[in-house]
């Protein structure tokens, strides 16, 4: 990607190294836009491996309700040159965002409202509760941010097999598809409709939900590559991280056995037929997974 020159958001929130009140574990909703990217992925992919109740990473109960925090002090450890400059790809792809979002909002006759990014290491506070850097990337609804432990991109790195800039942007440009989600209302009527269901039909609302947030991430690599950001191999990159994150690949290389059941953010083929779309088409209404037949 040619980020170098481009210009840095003011809507990054730097908590890397400043502790967190040790409150209440997380409780983000599950399948609601809440937890993102590879986060539950992480989740199952860990308790499978450790052979732990996953809700015991996960949290529960109802994050709207505040726990009083148990304030912990943490030293700020020094940061690398190659941190920073991580820190400041992150600032670019999310100024990159909000130029996109901001150009699809007024089309509909609407302003968009930039959501804000926090970095953290280790465990962070949120309006959804308090999250583990093990549950990766998420974005929480109830303060409109994305919070990212920017050690998840080693693990992408490594873990995940997804190399490359391009594939780290993506997974920004993923979260933030949650929240013009939850700006559009989307969220909330999936969060209404998963209440009304039974398990296995609000896990499939999920995976349209997730699949969308793909496709709006490819929406904004659309406009990216229109603006010259892309290099050559960019695409190929973002394909990759799509599909090393699918929900067949993840259960099959964790347990061995595939279950289409409790898939929560599609398969492999289907995050990376989202993701195209998106790029391909740049448009909004390309986006519907919830109308699509077929996913």
């Amino acid at each position: 990607m040619r980020w170098q020159d481009g210009r840095e958001s003011g809507n990054v929130e730097d908590r890397r190294g400043e502790g967190y009140s040790g409150g209440r574990r997380m409780g983000i909703p599950i399948g609601r836009g809440g937890l993102g990217l590879g986060g539950l992925a992480a989740v199952l992919l860990i308790s499978w491996v450790l052979g732990i109740d996953p809700m015991a990473l996960l949290g529960g109960g109802d994050p709207t309700v505040a726990t009083a925090p148990r304030t912990t002090t943490v030293q700020r450890a020094p940061r690398s040159g190659a941190e920073d400059e991580l820190k400041n790809f992150v600032s670019v792809v999310l100024a990159d965002t909000e130029d996109t979002w901001h150009g699809q909002f007024q089309q509909l006759g609407r302003t968009y409202q930039e959501p804000r990014l926090v970095l953290f290491s280790g465990a962070v506070d949120s309006a959804c509760g308090t999250a583990q850097s093990a549950m990766g990337p998420f974005y929480c609804p109830l303060d409109r941010k994305v919070y990212i432990d920017l050690s998840f991109y080693r693990d992408l790195r490594d873990r995940f097999h997804a190399p490359g800039d391009f594939a780290q942007a993506y997974v920004i440009a993923h979260e933030v598809g949650h929240h013009v989600q939850t700006l559009l209302g989307i969220s909330q009527k999936v969060s209404e409709a998963q209440q009304r269901v039974s398990k296995t039909e609000a896990n499939a609302l999920s995976v349209r939900l997730e699949l969308q947030a793909d496709c709006f991430a490819g929406l904004w690599g659309n406009a990216a590559q229109r603006r010259g950001v892309l290099e050559p191999g960019d695409v190929d990159e973002a394909l990759n991280a799509a599909s090393a994150i699918g929900d067949d690949r993840l259960q099959s290389q964790a347990r061995g056995r595939v279950t289409p059941d409790s898939f929560t953010h599609g398969s492999s083929a289907q995050r990376v037929q989202w993701f195209k779309r998106g790029l391909e088409t740049g448009r909004l209404d390309a986006c519907d997974t919830f109308s699509a037949e077929r996913l």
